[in-house]
C-alpha cells in the first residue's frame, strides 16, 4: 500500500523521498526490518495471549529426555509467522504483481488449514487433529491454484536471451519485456543445458502436445506443494529446528528471485530472465525476518511453537517460491533437510510393515522417526541436534548457489 501510495505522490506531487520506494532493495530492506520487529515486539504479547487462553501444547509420551517440560507451552505461534510477513508485504509490496498475490493466497490457505488443525487438537482435545485427507485436499486445493495461475496468467513469462535480436544491454528493458514468453521451462541443477521443457514429457501425443502440457505441469506443482509442506511439518519437533532450517531456505530463494528478476544479473550469470518475479523479494525479505524473528522465541528453551499453523504454511510458501522461481528442481538438494525427515517416516512406516508381513515382527530402521528423534534417541541433546541440521542446511544452501554457475 506505501509503494502505491508514494508512487502516486511521486508522479503528482513530487514528495520528497517518495523515489525510495521505486527501489526493490529499499523495500526489501524496510520490509525485513519492519517483520522483525513485528515478529519480536508483538510475538511476546502474542505468545502471553496464548497463554492466557490455555492454547498449550498436548506432549504425548515417547520417552524423549525434556519432553515432559515441555507440556503446556503454547503452541499456534505460526500467527506471528504469519502476520510478522503479511503487514510488512502489504505495505511494501507491488500488490498488483501476479507473484506477490499468489503467495498472499497461499499464506493465508495454508495458514487457515494450519489453525483449523491445531484448533481441533487444542479446544477438541482431538490429538489427531484435522483428518489427514483433508489436509491433503487443502494442499491439492492450493496446488491447483497456483499450477493453473502459473500456466494460464500472462503475467507469467519469461525471457530466456535478454540479448536477443542484438538489443543493447542499456535502455533494452521495455523492448525485451515485449518479448517476453509463455512457457513451462524449469531449471535442472548441475547440467549443462539446465533447462527442462516440461511439455516435452507429453511430445509424443502429437504435433499440439504443447497445448496439453498444463497436465503436467499442474499435477507436479501439487505434488511439490504437498511433499514440501508436508516435510516442513515433520521437522517441526524440536525447538528452533523447522524455523531455522526454514530461513535458511529462504534466503537463497531470495537471492534466485532477485538475480532472476533483474534482466543485467540473470544475463551475466546466463540464467533465464523472469520477468516481475524481482518483486518477490520483498515478500520473502519480510518472511524471512519473521522466521529469524520467531526463533528469538523458538530456540531452546522453546517459548512458544510453531505448531501446524506454521509448519504448513512455511512449507507451502517455500514450495509456491520455488516453482516461481523455476528451481523446483533444486528442492532436494535445497530442502535437504525437510527431504531427509521426510524419508525417515516413510522408510521406517515401510520398513516396519514389510518386516511384520515377512517375520510377523516389525523391525525400525532408526529408533525413532522423523530423523530428529532417532538422535534424540541416541542421547543427543536437541540444541545440539538442531545446531549440526543448521550447519547441514548452510551447506546444502551453498551447494545450491552455487548451482547457478556449475552445469
Amino acid at each position: 500500500m506505501l509503494y502505491h501510495l508514494f508512487e502516486y505522490l511521486s508522479k503528482h506531487y513530487e514528495f520528497p523521498g517518495s523515489g525510495l520506494f521505486q527501489f526493490l532493495s529499499f523495500r526489501a530492506a524496510m520490509a525485513v526490518i519492519c517483520s522483525l520487529l513485528i515478529s519480536t515486539i508483538f510475538g511476546k504479547r502474542i505468545i502471553d495471549f496464548l497463554r492466557r487462553q490455555q492454547v498449550g501444547e498436548t506432549v504425548r509420551d515417547l520417552g524423549l529426555q525434556g519432553q515432559n517440560e515441555k507440556a503446556g507451552t503454547p503452541t499456534m505461534g505460526g500467527i506471528i509467522i504469519i502476520l510478522s510477513t503479511l503487514v510488512p508485504v502489504l505495505l511494501f509490496a507491488k500488490l498488483n504483481n501476479i507473484y506477490v498475490i499468489v503467495l498472499l493466497i497461499t499464506t493465508v490457505w495454508m495458514g487457515a488449514i494450519g489453525f483449523v488443525d491445531d484448533y481441533i487438537k487444542i479446544f477438541k482435545k482431538d490429538k489427531e487433529g484435522l483428518k489427514g485427507r483433508f489436509k491433503v485436499l487443502g494442499q491439492v486445493g492450493l496446488g491447483i491454484i497456483v499450477g493453473a495461475t502459473f500456466y494460464f496468467h500472462p503475467e507469467v513469462t519469461i525471457k530466456e536471451d535478454p540479448k536477443a535480436d542484438g538489443v543493447e544491454m542499456v535502455g533494452r528493458s521495455a523492448e525485451a519485456a515485449n518479448k517476453e514468453e509463455k512457457s513451462t521451462v524449469t531449471t535442472i541443477p548441475f547440467v549443462k543445458n539446465n533447462e527442462l521443457d516440461y511439455s516435452r514429457i507429453i511430445a509424443w501425443t502429437g504435433e499440439h502436445y504443447k497445448d496439453y502440457a498444463w497436465l503436467i505441469f499442474i499435477p507436479i506443482v501439487i505434488f511439490i506443494v504437498t511433499a514440501v509442506s508436508n516435510g516442513a511439518n515433520l521437522t517441526d519437533g524440536i525447538d528452533g529446528l523447522a524455523a531455522g532450517s526454514s530461513a535458511i531456505i529462504v534466503i537463497v530463494l531470495g537471492i534466485f528471485a532477485w538475480v532472476s528478476g533483474n534482466i543485467i544479473f540473470s544475463d551475466y550469470l546466463n540464467i533465464m530472465y523472469i520477468p516481475r518475479v524481482g518483486e518477490l523479494s520483498v515478500y520473502i525479505a519480510a518472511f524471512a525476518g519473521a522466521l529469524v524473528g520467531f526463533l528469538w522465541y523458538n530456540t531452546y528453551p522453546a517459548q512458544v511453537f510453531m505448531g501446524d499453523t506454521g509448519s504448513l504454511t512455511i512449507g507451502g510458501i517455500i514450495a509456491v517460491i520455488a516453482v516461481a522461481v523455476r528451481k523446483e528442481l533444486l528442492i532436494p538438494v535445497l530442502c535437504g533437510i525437510f527431504l531427509a525427515e521426510n524419508l525417515s517416516v516413510v522408510l521406517q512406516v515401510s520398513y516396519f510393515k514389510y518386516t511384520k508381513k515377512k517375520y510377523g515382527e516389525g523391525r525400525r530402521i532408526f529408533l525413532m522417526s522423523p530423523l530428529h528423534h532417532h538422535y534424540q534417541k541416541k542421547g543427543y541433546h536437541e540444541s545440539k541436534i538442531v545446531t549440526r541440521f543448521w550447519i547441514i542446511g548452510i551447506m546444502l544452501a551453498v551447494i545450491s548457489i552455487v548451482t547457478l554457475k556449475v552445469r
